[in-house]
């Protein structure tokens, strides 16, 4: 089963949104078959086969979720994102201002789903392989 340790050194590689493909290809083989990252202090919970699950340490002060969604100004911050153009602090912060709660990635699927407060969807991407 998968560690923090092996998740840690898997994540470190990743430098921008454009690294992300890769970092999920890698999760999929420790055997990680999903994850939910917490905008508001940055926590994620990573799931795996017989409900294995690895819980990270909160990664930054705690961020004020907006409690309206504004989807079209984060699909915008998402891209930016993906473009290498913020880090992840800033996107991040970004979506916090933009009402998302969380992020749920789906290895099988290979889906990244974003979810506001009220738990809606906000946006579902097909993450490239």
């Amino acid at each position: 089963m998968f560690t923090l340790t092996q998740i840690k050194s898997a994540h470190n590689k990743v430098k921008s949104g454009a690294d992300f493909p890769a970092y999920i290809q890698e999760l999929k083989k420790l055997g990680i078959t999903s994850y939910e990252t917490f905008v508001a202090d940055g926590h994620t919970v990573y799931y795996g086969a017989n409900d294995h699950t690895a819980i990270s340490a909160s990664k930054y002060e705690t961020l004020q979720i907006s409690e309206t969604s504004y989807k079209e100004k984060f699909i915008t911050d998402l891209k930016a994102h993906q473009a290498a153009k913020t880090d992840y602090p800033t996107f991040c912060s970004d979506a916090a201002k933009a009402g998302v709660e969380k992020w749920a990635v789906y290895m099988e699927a290979m889906t990244c789903t974003y979810f506001d407060g009220d738990g809606e969807v906000m946006l579902v991407e097909q993450i490239p392989q």
